[in-house]
């Protein structure tokens, strides 16, 4: 017998909950205003409910999903676009907000998205054989994006992460050398985020400018897409 599962969240307002769904290209399966608040989305092989408390916080929530998919990058080009045709922009702090897409350390590339209820549904396509966490990098540049982005992406440590790139860059005059021209804008864009997000977007201009002036190679800068995209929504944030 084949089973599925439906996550069931909160929210506390379930019209501006499937207003930002339907954003996405959700189609709305259920709406019930009465007795209770309730509702439901689907996109392809997504589905997601959801039950309305006016006295919930979403800034306070700690609701999540995570969905696995064959196509991550799909799914992150559609809703940004969904996003930027609905407010203008790519959200990337506040509610709601999408998040950078990247190749994670314990083999997924993810992104996570949090809704106006505060809900992270975190979206994954597997691209190595395990989920388990790969050991920390031992060259201190690769080590601290490491160490950074769980800080700050998977625990949502914003002022950890950032200290974590501040002592990366105050060593790149260090005997052995700096961060590869990859390195150092992959660090830049991190703490441009970590900045925005502590600080508001104003505060990751600095962070942003010096990523624009880090040289790369044709190579690099194929290579470093995701964190060039994302850079883009930053400043785009900045307005």
């Amino acid at each position: 017998m084949a089973e599925t599962v439906i996550p069931i969240l909160p929210c506390r307002s379930i019209d501006e909950l499937l207003d930002f769904y339907r954003a996405l290209g959700f189609e709305v399966t259920s709406y019930q205003k009465s007795p209770n608040p309730y509702c439901g989305v689907r996109l392809r092989g997504i589905e997601l409910q959801f039950f309305g408390m006016k006295a919930y916080d979403p800034t306070n929530s700690y609701s999540t999903c995570y969905v696995l998919t064959d196509d991550v990058d799909g799914l992150y080009a559609s809703f940004r676009a969904g996003l930027k045709a609905a407010l203008g922009k790519v959200p990337t702090r506040g509610l709601p907000r999408i998040g950078a897409l990247k190749d994670m350390s314990y083999g997924v590339r993810q992104f996570l998205m949090t809704d106006p209820g505060g809900n992270c549904i975190r979206i994954g396509q597997p691209i190595a054989d395990s989920f388990e966490y790969s050991a920390v990098p031992k060259e201190r540049y690769a080590r601290a994006l490491h160490q950074a982005t769980l800080l700050g992406e998977s625990k949502g440590d914003h002022a950890a992460a950032a200290r974590v790139i501040d002592r990366a860059l105050a060593k790149d005059e260090a005997p052995g050398g700096g961060p590869t021209p990859s390195q150092l804008l992959q660090l830049l864009v991190l703490r441009a985020e970590m900045a925005a997000q502590t600080d508001g977007p104003a505060a990751a201009a600095p962070w942003l400018d010096r990523a624009d002036a880090v040289e790369l190679s044709e190579a690099d800068r194929a290579a470093a897409r995701d964190t060039l995209r994302r850079a883009l929504d930053l400043r785009a944030e900045e307005g």
